[in-house]
């Protein structure tokens, strides 16, 4: 049930990516503010929020955080299918980031009760597993919907669906018994304490978001960089994302949650060394993809680096909930994500899409397709961060 909520949670942030071009079309946007749709705009109150209401799933009901967040970002992903202008679609890409604020952290921190550490990354792996099929049925679902009827219909969809699922989930999934004092007598100033004197959180949160920063923007833009350099149609595009992500994503996520446990029992320091040299040897290959002379060999070039980009999620995760002790897992979950999501989230794909316009001018079709590629440079960032927090993740570890 989380995965599927979490499935969910990326195909209601991610389905404007394939919708960018009739959203672009009817409300007469730019590439720039194409980009603050995709990005800031969804993560200014998502990764401010989640802080206050991982807080609250610590202190009172994980799964019901949960099951309410659920109910807010449909209704809002539903509005965004009436929006009329620019600000109006803001204002309710606002209201998707708000409800999916309470999605995740809770989600991890649920997980981490369930399940021992020796299996953690494996359970975190196929949790995140709704990364790459949520955004895959954005991208497949979305594109069909919109080039079968139109572009609203799909937003209107998804958001109904979403809203059907939230009450299931709360009927299905219980918060476990928690064995430790009610959280809510530690300050949140104390769970800031713990994590900010432990250097592996500040370059694993700062290598995530460099990463992701490069990871949203890429899947923001990718579809209309396909349409634009090779011709295909809505749905086709749909087609070639949505089986590139579900391919490469699902087994980098798998493979990442698999190695990370094997290889974390030999040395804490691999949950972020591995994803360190996954994503150095995929930087290169991505950038090949990107400048490839057609889509075939662009889908040829994708399937590794797609793989590799998405292995940090399993280790990493569980490394930072292994940096407090069990009952402030939320609180620091929430933590790690306001600087992945606000910097890689809320700037991604702003830069890229601000890159582009900067480009256009010198070469027109082309811009997208080089300010993706000089954005992947930032993969190299997050490698080298997370080679640096592997240094000292045995030390800060908590069992």
């Amino acid at each position: 049930m989380l995965l599927l909520v979490y499935t969910f949670n990326f195909l209601d942030r991610q389905i404007l990516s394939i919708l960018a071009q009739p959203v672009k079309a009817s409300l007469a946007l730019t590439d720039t503010q194409l980009g603050m749709l995709g990005g800031l705009a969804f993560a200014a109150l998502y990764s401010t929020l989640a802080i206050p209401l991982a807080l609250l799933a610590d202190r009172t009901s994980r799964s019901w955080v949960i099951a309410l967040s659920l109910g807010v970002w449909s209704v809002f992903t539903a509005l965004c299918g009436t929006a009329q202008s620019f600000g109006q679609m803001f204002a309710f890409r606002l209201g998707v980031g708000v409800g999916e604020a309470g999605g995740v952290a809770p989600s991890y921190a649920l997980i981490g009760d369930y399940y021992p550490a020796n299996t953690r990354a494996r359970a975190l792996s196929i949790y995140s597993l709704g990364i790459p099929v949520g955004a895959a049925a954005g991208a497949s679902l979305g594109g069909y919907i919109a080039q079968t009827v139109e572009w609203r219909s799909a937003f209107l969809a998804v958001g109904v669906a979403g809203l059907l699922l939230a009450p299931a989930f709360k009927w299905i999934v219980r918060d476990r018994p928690r064995a430790v004092a009610p959280v809510d007598q530690v300050p949140i100033t104390h769970v800031f304490g713990i994590l900010a004197a432990k250097p592996s959180f500040w370059l694993l949160a700062f290598g995530a978001a460099a990463g992701s920063m490069c990871g949203y923007g890429v899947a923001f833009w990718l579809p209309s960089m396909i349409m634009r350099n090779y011709g295909l149609g809505l749905s086709q595009t749909g087609q070639f994302f949505g089986a590139l992500l579900l391919s490469g994503g699902v087994a980098g996520i798998l493979l990442g949650g698999w190695l990370g446990d094997r290889l974390g029992a030999r040395g804490r320091r691999w949950y972020a060394l591995f994803p360190a040299i996954c994503y150095v040897v995929g930087t290169p290959l991505f950038i090949a993809g990107v400048l490839a002379g057609s889509w075939q060999a662009a889908f040829a070039l994708f399937l590794l680096p797609q793989a590799l980009v998405y292995v940090w999620l399993g280790p990493v995760l569980t490394a930072v909930q292994h940096l407090v002790p069990a009952h402030m897992r939320a609180t620091a979950s929430a933590s790690f994500l306001l600087i992945n999501n606000l910097i890689g989230l809320g700037l991604g794909s702003w830069a890229i899409g601000s890159l582009s316009d900067h480009l256009a001018p010198a070469y027109g079709t082309d811009a997208l397709r080089y300010a993706i590629a000089t954005g992947l440079c930032l993969y190299l960032v997050a490698g080298a961060l997370m080679a640096l927090a592997s240094r000292f993740l045995t030390r800060d570890w908590v069992e």
